[in-house]
């Protein structure tokens, strides 16, 4: 199974780290009908009692405005959200293969579910945000060689 890997936009707020504020910025997204794609919160460090909330509210207008009218601005972070067939050690080689580029992650958010993963990858600018995905998508084409039993290319 190929990888898809797709640049997307992600829109953060700024909450109190308190009982029921995560909820509450959530709310008026879901009786909107919003369909969330991914939602990370935590916590500010050297902000006591502050957290950011970052969510990936899927593409379009309606997606936007929703996002916005909620209170969430566009996040600064270029971000790829990555998925297909997972295999042991896929996070490692995509981690490693980054690291060896000299590219630091802001973030990497990763599950699996099934036998299939989805990835949130965060990058400091445009030009590390392309090289990353150039990157996945040769970790993730020489593993899929590897499990047919092709030899991957050097």
């Amino acid at each position: 199974m190929a990888v898809t890997i797709k640049r997307v936009m992600l829109w953060q707020t700024e909450i109190k780290n308190e009982p029921g504020a995560l909820s509450a910025v959530l709310e008026p997204l879901a009786q909107a009908g919003l369909d969330l794609h991914a939602v990370m919160k935590r916590c500010i460090p050297g902000r006591r009692g502050r957290a950011t909330v970052e969510i990936l509210p899927g593409s379009g207008r309606k997606a936007t405005a929703l996002a916005r009218a909620a209170g969430f601005s566009q996040s600064p972070t270029e971000a790829l959200l990555v998925e297909g067939a997972n295999r042991p050690g896929l996070a490692y080689a995509v981690a490693n293969s980054i690291a060896w580029a000299g590219i630091s992650l802001r973030f990497l958010s990763a599950q699996i579910a099934g036998e299939r993963y989805s990835a949130l990858l965060g990058f400091r600018t445009p030009a590390e945000r392309r090289k990353g995905a150039t990157l996945i998508r040769r970790v993730a084409n020489d593993a899929e060689e590897t499990a047919s039993g092709e030899a991957a290319p050097q």
